[in-house]
């Protein structure tokens, strides 16, 4: 169950990893719809940029009708059939919180286009990327979104409190972390400098109701069903 710090703030959000992957081809118009089903709150997706400049929804990059041929060098038409254009699955799940792992980072103004015509409001899009500079340069440019740190604690270097101030002075607003990166200790740092906590591939139940025990913001999982009987 939740802690009561993370219900405080609204309650953690559920992203359903890749949609309902555990159950259905992940990243897929159907896998989305099935998590959403599931009880999922949250969506979470991957984005590569086509030849033609359209944001499209697939974990690797690689459209696999062309021998190891990249979706960078594909037009959006000619892609298979199960990959989803960021403005179907906006179509399918509008206001859904919408966790974005920005795979090419040359896909952020077709994102930034797509979301600003949709039904969808921007503070409900978060907008994920190892790369703090980044990060920053995007917030600059389009602080309607909202923007989140993916990184594993061993990669941070120096203090992890420097780095979440850091965090804070630069507008990014989450820290996405692994679930065995986390503690309640590390959850509370970020809270006292209103920083949110992710917690990225908890799959089983007693690793979610661990994470979320400790006041995490959102958890990610595969499992959809088994996040869901956590939360609750």
């Amino acid at each position: 169950m939740a802690s009561a710090q993370s219900q405080d703030r609204g309650g953690p959000i559920l992203f359903a990893h890749r949609g309902a992957r555990a159950f259905a081809q992940e990243n897929t118009i159907p896998s989305f719809q099935l998590a959403l089903k599931l009880g999922a709150t949250g969506l979470e997706t991957d984005a590569w940029l086509t030849s033609d400049n359209v944001a499209v929804l697939d974990h690797d990059g690689i459209a696999r009708r062309f021998p190891r041929r990249m979706i960078s060098s594909v037009k959006a038409e000619d892609l298979p059939p199960h990959i989803p254009t960021l403005e179907n699955l906006l179509a399918t799940a509008p206001g859904v919180d919408l966790s974005i792992d920005v795979k090419d980072p040359k896909a952020f103004d077709a994102i930034s286009d797509v979301v600003l015509r949709s039904s969808t409001p921007p503070s409900k899009v978060w907008l994920c990327h190892p790369e703090l500079t980044l990060l920053q340069q995007w917030k600059s440019t389009a602080p309607q979104f909202r923007y989140v740190h993916s990184i594993r604690l061993k990669n941070i270097g120096g203090s992890i409190e420097a780095h979440i101030a850091k965090l804070q002075s630069s507008g990014i607003e989450v820290l996405n972390m692994h679930h065995t990166d986390w503690t309640t200790g590390l959850v509370v740092l970020c809270h006292r400098f209103e920083i949110k906590a992710f917690a990225w591939d908890a799959q089983f139940p007693e690793t979610l109701r661990g994470v979320l025990r400790m006041g995490v913001d959102a958890v990610y999982s595969d499992w959809v069903d088994r996040m869901v009987d956590a939360a609750h």
